[in-house]
Formats: structure tokens, sequence, C-alpha cells
């Protein structure tokens, strides 16, 4: 059974990486076929487009038969997406089908973000309730704050990219400008008398 998990899983994730049309990646963690990361861009014409989003996913043994252990690494706001990670959403527990292939499932959690399912947010997770209570009665307030949670935290890696280029330019030019300015103010002096 393992060899045969190993054949199935290698060769969903190289389909999935090569399919050019869904913008679905997924990569191994520590070289295993069995821990990985899947990424995906938010929906279109959603709170949630423009990000970036990264799950954890853990194959299990008996896998395609079970469905593998999905959580977040991405902090979502979303009433069916804890504070943890977890992932509330019923192919991941009873609806689960062997059928359901790690590009199907990346899908189904894209699309997921745009229509979750309010009607059962976890009472122990007092997150995920108050985002469902927003969500089902301040609609608008809560597109808001999924849309300010996705441009914090589901930057792409050109985003963090183009940031810390900012960063470090203004870290260079508060430098510059402490040097001359404070450390050597004569400096200061001596450029405005030319």
């Amino acid at each position: 059974m393992s060899d045969r998990r190993h054949r199935k899983v290698t060769k969903e994730i190289a389909q999935c990486n090569h399919d050019e049309t869904t913008n679905i990646k997924i990569e191994l963690i520590d070289d295993s076929p069995f821990h990985l990361r899947g990424s995906f861009r938010g929906p279109q014409d959603s709170p949630y487009e423009g990000g970036h989003f990264e799950v954890d996913i853990v194959v299990p043994i008996d896998y395609p038969f079970r469905p593998p252990k999905v959580r977040f690494i991405t902090k979502v706001y979303h009433p069916n997406i804890y504070a943890s990670g977890v992932i509330d959403l019923d192919i991941l527990r009873d609806q689960w089908s062997p059928s359901i292939t790690l590009s199907k499932l990346l899908i189904s959690l894209q699309s997921f973000l745009c229509t979750p399912e309010v009607c059962s947010p976890e009472p122990d997770d007092p997150h995920a309730a108050s985002v469902a209570k927003q969500y089902a009665s301040v609609h608008k307030s809560f597109e808001d704050t999924a849309r300010n949670w996705t441009r914090i935290y589901a930057r792409s890696s050109c985003d963090e990219a183009a940031i810390t280029v900012l960063i470090l330019h203004m870290f260079d030019r508060f430098q510059t400008t402490y040097f001359r300015e404070v450390m050597y103010p004569e400096w200061l002096v001596g450029s405005r008398r030319l």
C-alpha cells in the first residue's frame, strides 16, 4: 500500500504543478511526499483577491481512502478557518471521497474562501464564532476585515521582497541622514555656507 500511495501522491503533485490553468502549487516539506505545502491565489472578486495562501498537508497512510490533514499556514479571516489554521470543511471529514485529488482539494479550498458554511462554527473557538456572527450580521464589515487580513497576512513572496527592499532603502536613508545631521552636524553647517 505504501508504494502505491507514494506513486499516487507523487503523480498528483506532478499533475498539480504542471497545470498552468489553476495557479495552484504543491511542494515537499523535508523531501517527503507525505508532508506537503500547498499554495494558491485568493479567488477573484472576493475579499481574498490578490492574496497568496499556503496550507500544510499531511497525507495519511491510508490515503486516498482517508482525507489528508490540512490546515492553513497563512492567517485567514474566515468563519470556518480557526485561529490555529484548522479548516472546518465537510470534504476534510465525512464527505471525503477517494476520487478527490490533492489538486481538487486545493481548488475546493480556494472556492471555499468565497462560500463559507456559517451554520457550523466550532463553539470552542471564539474567534471563528465571532467571525461567523460578523459574516451573518454585518457582511460589509466582515469583507473589509477579510480584505485587510489578506493584505497583511497573505502577501506573495514578491510583495515581501518589495517591502524588504523598501525597508532597507528607508533604513539606508535614515542612517545617512542620522550620520550627517546628528553625528557630524558640522557637515550640515558647512554645506549651508556653500
